[in-house]
């Protein structure tokens, strides 16, 4: 597969350029990668309005994730989410002029989702947790919940769903998609830890699922610089989404897009179409095997995402932020950390770690399980105004236990993608504060005046 785009910048580079443009650094640097980062000079095309090189190399991304549309952000899926979000709103304003929108969303949303509701003024009707474990990270919820909220929301504009969520679990997202259809109601997929479940055999990509749009961190999980990320349209999505996509990305994100971000998305492609597939199934193959040998010495596991181990390290008599300190010890760096797991993220390209990751932990000593949490169940909580009130008045912040009665004025948990225990515009609880301090959360900002 071809990359227009890092061929049009090797041959700039290569003509010796005079620099009469910016970036700053004029192609010298002490980082090396200076005389490949440009801006949108004559040939270089131009992201929200491409017609050449950028337009080229999303098509060929569009080919290899199966999709009716793919466009590049470098500003990460944050960029993407708010883009969906306001595609589906317009969609909804087109047809139901003057009401007002609602979205139906999984409560492990990401922080880019509460900011875009702030900043599109819909309202939030939360998809709570089902799921038994007590986790944070974790919202899984059925199609009857689903179904039943949808009946109840008139005004739906979309349904929001988070999969795969920060420890490693997967929504069935087909049965979700075919609810949010018979309502008519768009399924829109945060799917920033999955971009690579395209290239799965058989694919579990969200949009191969039935989700009408889509984003993918590809710097998450593919070989693609920090930053770089993915809209996907489904070929049968609406077409009010395929016309206004572009200003949709443009509306969010920067006019200084960067080009070395998009020359790591163009050189994905061809990663992508050569034998990364092949290396994804041996790096799967090798997670397995790895998992059942530690499954073996007692470690306990949870989440099927196949390229993700998220070690319940409770079963093992640690928290997890106590094992992520021993694997610090050993130059292993964990991806993420709470009182109750570990999240590890190896890839097809540092298999070798998953030898030394054995090692470590082979040299941890097992010790008695620690009891579950005593943590209160998830209750939907009071609102007393909407999410985009309360983050435009003033706040303070305050104790975490002197906060009860009061309204969140923020984010309790703001990243990774998590169950809110009590989001802006909601009362705070004796409940939600007993999970902030399990989770080491020990101030809350809360309105000054509520």
């Amino acid at each position: 597969m071809n990359t227009p785009i890092c061929d049009f910048v090797d041959r700039y580079a290569a003509s010796a350029p005079v620099r009469l443009h910016m970036p700053g650094h004029k192609g010298t640097g002490p980082l090396g990668c200076e005389s490949r980062d440009l801006t949108e000079l004559d040939g270089a095309d131009d992201l929200y309005h491409p017609s050449g090189v950028i337009r080229e190399s999303e098509r060929n991304a569009a080919s290899l994730f199966g999709t009716g549309e793919t466009l590049y952000s470098t500003e990460g899926s944050s960029q993407c989410i708010r883009a969906m979000l306001y595609l589906a709103v317009l969609a909804f304003q087109e047809k139901h002029p003057g009401e007002r929108p609602a979205v139906l969303a999984g409560r492990n949303a990401h922080k880019a989702f509460l900011t875009a509701a702030a900043l599109l003024d819909f309202d939030i009707v939360w998809l709570c947790p089902e799921n038994r474990e007590y986790s944070l990270c974790r919202c899984a919820f059925g199609r009857e919940q689903l179904g039943t909220l949808l009946r109840q929301t008139p005004h739906a504009a979309a349904v929001y769903l988070t999969s795969p969520d920060y420890l490693g679990h997967t929504a069935a997202v087909a049965p979700l998609a075919a609810v949010a259809r018979q309502w008519g109601v768009p399924l829109l997929v945060d799917n920033a830890h999955g971009a690579y479940l395209g290239f799965l055999s058989p694919s579990r990509h969200p949009i191969a699922q039935g989700a009408d749009l889509c984003c993918d961190s590809a710097h998450k999980t593919l070989p693609v610089l920090t930053g770089g990320a993915y809209l996907h349209l489904a070929a049968e999505a609406p077409a009010g989404f395929f016309s206004h996509a572009r200003e949709a990305m443009a509306l969010f994100g920067s006019t200084s897009p960067s080009y070395l971000i998009l020359q790591s998305l163009d050189q994905a492609n061809r990663a992508l179409a050569g034998d990364y597939p092949q290396r994804l199934a041996e790096a799967v193959c090798q997670l397995d095997g790895l998992k059942r040998r530690l499954g073996r010495q007692g470690w306990g596991f949870t989440g099927d995402e196949p390229l993700k181990l998220t070690l319940d390290t409770r079963s093992f008599g640690y928290t997890g932020g106590e094992l992520a300190a021993l694997l610090k010890k050993r130059q292993i760096y964990c991806e993420y950390a709470d009182p109750d797991y570990l999240v590890l993220m190896p890839g097809p390209g540092n298999l070798p770690a998953l030898d030394a990751l054995e090692k470590a932990l082979a040299g941890i000593e097992k010790r008695p399980a620690l009891p579950p949490p005593e943590l209160p169940p998830f209750r939907r909580p009071e609102r007393r105004m909407s999410l985009r009130q309360a983050l435009f008045l003033p706040s303070q912040p305050v104790p975490v236990q002197e906060a009860v009665g009061r309204t969140a004025a923020s984010l309790a948990v703001s990243c990774p993608p998590a169950v809110c225990p009590v989001a802006p515009g909601e009362v705070v609880s004796e409940e939600a504060v007993q999970v902030c301090q399990y989770y080491g959360i020990e101030k809350l900002s809360v309105l000054k005046a509520f």
